[in-house]
């Protein structure tokens, strides 16, 4: 059985792009440590920064499964959200 990594992400909205992706490799306890600051962080500020924690055997995987944050159209998909 392939053991979960964990990988976080952080996309900012305004900009329609991705600012960091962190492996955490089986550490599950640091990860969710680490996107709790940092959605504190952001959430303080006001700013379009999304911070999304993945659980995957992958980067590659997390890079198919979660395109949106890789090839910006995550951006642009809250605008048809409403069609």
């Amino acid at each position: 059985m392939t053991q979960i990594k964990h990988f976080l992400l952080v996309f900012d909205h305004a900009r329609a792009e991705l600012l960091d992706v962190q492996e955490f490799g089986s550490d599950g306890r640091l990860a969710m440590q680490t996107y709790a600051e940092k959605e504190r962080e952001h959430l303080k500020s006001g700013d379009s920064i999304e911070i999304v924690l993945i659980g995957s055997d992958s980067l590659d995987t997390v890079r198919l499964t979660h395109a949106n944050y890789f090839d910006g159209t995550v951006a642009v998909s809250k605008y048809f959200a409403g069609i």
